[in-house]
């Protein structure tokens, strides 16, 4: 307790006049909690009782100085004796009878007053009333500082005082200047200390309590707390502690996808009222602690102590760590450390600071009104006097103004104003109804290029749309094509053609590719393959327990639709072989391999090498067939030329698949006609095996140029196919433009992507040609047919039969060309599954429409070009230029306070109708804050789309004028003007899936404007701050704008326009032309 400076002892009144007053005070004096009752020791009252009583001033009772010295335990600490009992030890007496008898008869030298504070006991018990009583035992407490504590003082302290009181006691005992903050922590152990954040509750709220320490600390010159100064950039301490720079210009730490919270603190740091008002720390007396909507004034705190340091001039960098704990401590949805919209967290933050600094402690309900018909005027004075009956803060003083809002029933026309606060304006954007897409074509021609378009498209439609408009470029029926998505060298997704255009983002590569028919039944004569490009590794992976070859994707992906009746694998090695025909290079005769069946015990550990390879999981799952490195088909046997071309025959055995025919009509080497008979006696399966048991021998039965011409006459699909590193296609305009897709799908599913040929927009009829090619290649492996005239001409011509050339015909027999690749089933994903294949020599594709082709590292490097396979042509609607569509901000604000009718999620309650209705509303501006927020809408959703809108929005850096869009036209007298000038800007670059923020902002005591990139601080010049990127726009009404009190920086000491330019555009800056003189603040 505080020791009182000794009273002036005065010529006491009569005894009688003594007696009187003492004993009215002590029976009408009423005890009320917090006020001062003093401790007499009983002997000394006994006697000055008595003293009074005789009436006798000469008496030998005269009691003395008021002395206490029964009561202490020693004379030096003046500790109360413990088990102290009232009217037996000491009677108590209020403060007013303590200070009479203290002026008649003075008190004893050096003792203490023993002022004791009363307060309220209450009962947790419910049938006992709460109870006043004087607290004769106080608190008592040590107090030091954390600059030094080892001074520590004692001090008792009544379990009503407020803590601050115990500040100011501090305060004045540690003879701490006048101004400067503090704050509290209380240590109950040697090792837990806490924050006493509220200084205006008591001492028994707080949990103080005897024996326990509380610690003073004030804050440093740098704006940080000496307990809790956090990380800074800086290159060194003595560096960092060195340096002075201007006061605002300071950068803040990315601490992982946090740049939507730098660039909104950076705004606001430079919105001059709020910030003058931490800085001046006017918010210590207007922190609310008991607000249930508020957060205890942490976040406030927080905040303060983000912008003090920012604005101490002594950091390059600080690091918000402390604020983004906070903010995610009481905003779930900000835990972490993912991408976030700077927008929501600045209204998260400016509600935060509104309920933390509320003056209002206990808000009352108040009961809204309707206009009811009356004056706009009267209705917004009392909508914005009932609003500051409940929110009075900072930042209603600050950012909030009223907007009127008017509702018009649709059935009884009944209209609804009312009108309401707001803190920042949203403000739509003009909307296209169309979006820009651009696709690659793949055409049926194999040896034309994938051709680049950019199309113009509804933002609303749906994928046939895009084929439409397509169409009208490439004179191919809509109808005849297919979309998809190309990620990883595969089908990410295979559009319907009635799917939504919004499924496909702006960012994703998407392909159309031409079909030879119109749309395929999925049980009908064709299908459409997906067709996948594998490479086989050298080695095998006896990780994954199968023994298998690793295969890799590269390359596009292609579709083409095919005959049912040509699912067979030397069909589809021919097709293949024609689809491929641009960059896959037919082998010339010198580079033929052969491949000799031999038989025979000496080649058995061949055979068993080969079968365990045959059944590997990504190879090829048949066995009977064995594989050379050796590339190329064989070179003609002079038995078997017969002057007729490259034509293979049979193999000798019976369970290997009979090599595929070419009918005389497709080949042109072939002069006579097919005759019957002579080789008829050779019969074989007339199709290959799919199983693993059985794999098809896939050979090519002529030279590339017979083959094309017999699988489809120029009829089929186009390949358009990458290199196998990388998604991409290099133009071959001459322009030497590259097109690189190194997006990264989120969450890529591919087992999800099915093809639905019954959805597919595009397929054709089998051409007659490669009908022909395979006529005798349909039916079940296991059913045997008889050897068609065809092939009996052929081997008739090929290996003529007579008594001295059946030996030749037979080692020509046992002779085959190596494949240039294999066939193989294959899932969406591009993997082969156990069981896909079998069953026979025709693939079956009900429920698998995919399959690869896998190639050899040695085969791949000799015939595929992948320089070819690369290469693009752009269409010239790839030249027109996209001009940047721009509004003006003035259009944007037009289009806040346009009509609109209420949606259906969101109806309004008509009390005439006595019914939800889907009303009527508009918004009109009533009266504009001190500083005004425009958040322009860039992201847009709706039902049909989700878009970022990267329209440029022409704002003006001063003299934006409301006067034509505020209500209230006429202003009476003392009305502020309705001019603001531009302070901050935040931006965001990027879409809707990422991006960054950065933020532009004036600085209010130079008036120079900086560009805040995370850690990083430029100069800014002004044409550069209007881009398509603003985001939030911060304006400040020009009566309130203080001019700088410093001026502005020069460029001297500048770091070179090289790397100020740099600097400036190194966040995806676009809209900087030329270098920049700045200085730079980022350490490294």
């Amino acid at each position: 307790m505080t020791t009182t400076t000794p009273a002036v002892v005065t010529e006491p009144p009569g005894l009688e006049t003594q007696r009187k007053e003492i004993e009215s005070l002590l029976q009408e004096h009423e005890l009320r909690s917090g006020d001062s009752w003093y401790l007499v020791e009983t002997r000394w009252y006994e006697q000055w009782k008595e003293y009074v009583e005789t009436g006798d001033q000469n008496s030998s009772s005269f009691p003395g100085q008021i002395d206490n010295t029964e009561l202490f335990e020693d004379q030096d600490s003046y500790h109360l004796k413990e088990r102290l009992v009232e009217n037996e030890d000491f009677v108590l007496v209020p403060a007013e009878a303590w200070h009479k008898l203290l002026t008649w008869y003075g008190l004893v030298d050096e003792q203490p007053p023993l002022e004791r504070k009363i307060r309220m006991y209450v009962f947790q018990v419910v049938d006992l009333p709460s109870t006043l009583k004087v607290e004769v035992y106080p608190v008592e407490i040590f107090l030091c500082l954390h600059s030094n504590m080892e001074n520590v003082i004692s001090a008792q302290f009544s379990r009503a005082d407020h803590i601050h009181t115990i500040q100011k006691k501090m305060q004045h005992q540690f003879e701490v200047a006048e101004g400067a903050e503090t704050r509290l922590w209380m240590k109950s152990s040697d090792t837990s200390c806490e924050r006493l954040r509220n200084v205006h509750v008591s001492v028994l709220d707080s949990c103080l309590s005897s024996n326990m320490t509380v610690i003073m600390e004030m804050r440093n010159a740098d704006g940080t707390w000496p307990s809790s100064r956090p990380q800074i950039m800086r290159n060194s301490v003595e560096e960092q502690d060195s340096y002075r720079g201007q006061p605002g210009v300071c950068g803040l730490t990315n601490l992982g996808n946090t740049c939507f919270m730098n660039s909104a603190l950076q705004c606001l740091s430079n919105t001059p009222p709020l910030t003058e008002y931490f800085l001046l720390s006017s918010y210590l007396e207007e922190l609310n602690f008991t607000n249930p909507l508020g957060m205890k004034g942490e976040i406030a705190e927080a905040y303060a102590d983000v912008i003090k340091q920012m604005w101490s001039g002594r950091h390059y960098s600080v690091v918000p760590r402390i604020f983004k704990t906070k903010v995610g401590h009481f905003a779930s949805q900000f835990l972490g450390y993912q991408q976030h919209d700077s927008q929501e967290l600045l209204s998260f933050l400016l509600d935060g600071l509104h309920e933390d600094l509320n003056r209002v402690k206990n808000k009352e309900y108040i009961e809204l009104r309707d206009a009811d018909g009356r004056p706009d005027q009267e209705v917004a004075e009392e909508a914005w006097r009932n609003h500051r009956r409940r929110n009075d803060s900072v930042i209603v003083d600050t950012f909030h103004g009223l907007f009127k809002s008017t509702l018009v029933c649709p059935e009884c026309h009944k209209v609804s104003v009312t009108f309401d606060p707001f803190c920042y304006l949203s403000v739509p954007l003009p909307v296209s109804k169309d979006r820009v897409m651009e696709v690659f074509f793949v055409s049926l021609d194999p040896e034309a290029k994938p051709v680049q378009h950019r199309l113009v498209v509804p933002k609303a439609g749906k994928v046939s749309d895009l084929c439409s408009t397509l169409s009208q470029m490439t004179n191919v029926p809509a109808n005849h094509m297919v979309v998809a998505d190309v990620f990883n060298h595969r089908f990410y997704k295979i559009y319907h053609a009635d799917e939504s255009l919004s499924c496909i983002l702006d960012r994703d590569d998407i392909f159309v590719y031409e079909l030879n028919s119109g749309s395929v039944e999925e049980d009908g004569d064709e299908v459409v393959l997906a067709l996948y490009l594998r490479e086989r590794s050298h080695y095998r992976d006896y990780g994954s327990g199968s023994s298998s070859y690793g295969t890799c994707l590269f390359g596009h992906p292609l579709l083409l639709a095919v005959p049912r009746s040509q699912c067979t694998r030397d069909a589809l090695y021919l097709l293949f072989l024609q689809r491929l025909a641009r960059y896959v290079r037919p082998p010339d005769p010198s580079e033929e391999v052969e491949e000799e069946d031999e038989e025979g015990g000496e080649e058995e550990d061949d055979e068993e090498e080969e079968e365990e390879y045959k059944t590997q999981t990504n190879g090829v799952s048949d066995d009977g067939e064995e594989e050379s490195e050796a590339a190329g088909p064989s070179q003609r046997d002079p038995c078997c030329d017969g002057g007729q071309g490259d034509i293979p025959a049979d193999s000798s055995t019976t369970n290997q698949p009979r090599p595929v025919p070419i009918p005389p009509q497709l080949d042109h080497a072939h002069t006579e006609p097919a005759t019957s008979g002579a080789g008829a006696e050779d019969n074989h399966p007339a199709s290959c095996s799919g199983s693993t048991n059985a794999n098809a021998n896939i050979t090519a039965n002529a030279s590339f140029n017979a083959v094309a011409k017999a699988c489809g006459n120029g009829s089929d699909d186009a390949n358009a196919t990458a290199n196998e590193n990388s998604n991409v296609y290099s133009a071959d305009n001459g322009n030497g433009s590259v097109y690189n897709s190194t997006t990264t799908k989120a969450n890529f599913n591919a087992s999800a992507t099915t093809l639905n040929n019954s959805s597919l927009g595009a397929c054709g009829i089998a051409n007659a040609g490669a009908a022909a090619l395979v006529d005798g290649l349909q039916g079940a492996s296991q059913q045997p047919t008889e050897t068609s005239d065809v092939e009996e001409a052929e081997e008739k011509e090929a290996c003529p039969v007579g008594s001295n050339q059946r030996q030749k015909r037979k080692t020509c027999q046992s002779k085959r060309r190596k494949p240039l690749f294999s066939i193989q089933a294959v899932n969406s994903n591009g993997t082969t599954e156990r069981g896909m294949g079998e069953g026979g020599t025709a693939f079956s594709f009900s429920s698998q429409p995919y399959v690869a082709i896998d190639w050899d590292p040695d085969m791949k490097k000799k015939f595929y070009n992948e320089n070819e396979a690369e290469k693009y042509v752009k269409h010239s609607s790839m030249e027109v230029s996209q001009q940047q569509t721009r509004v003006q901000l003035q259009e944007c604000i037009a289009l806040f306070t346009t009509v609109e009718t209420l949606e259906e999620e969101n109806p309004w309650y008509c009390p005439q109708c006595k019914k939800h209705q889907l009303a009527t509303k508009k918004l009109d501006l009533w009266s504009l804050p001190e500083v005004l927020i425009i958040h322009l809408k860039r992201f847009s959703y709706t039902k049909y789309s989700r878009e970022k809108l990267d329209i440029i929005v022409d704002f003006p850096l001063r003299h934006l004028d409301f006067s034509g869009s505020l209500l209230r036209k006429s202003l009476s007298h003392g009305e502020p003007p309705s001019c603001y000038d531009l302070i901050a800007v935040s931006n965001h670059y990027g879409g809707l899936r990422d991006g960054h923020y950065t933020s532009y902002a004036k600085n209010k005591d130079n008036g120079q404007w900086y560009y805040f990139d995370d850690s990083k601080v430029t100069y800014a010049r002004e044409e550069q701050i209007v881009t398509n990127a603003a985001y939030l726009l911060f304006y400040q009404r020009q009566d309130k704008i203080r001019q700088p009190t410093l001026p502005a920086p020069t460029d001297d000491g500048a770091a070179s326009p090289t790397q100020a330019a740099n600097d400036v555009t190194s966040s995806k800056h676009d809209s900087t032309d030329g270098a920049t003189p700045c200085v730079t603040m980022e350490t490294d």
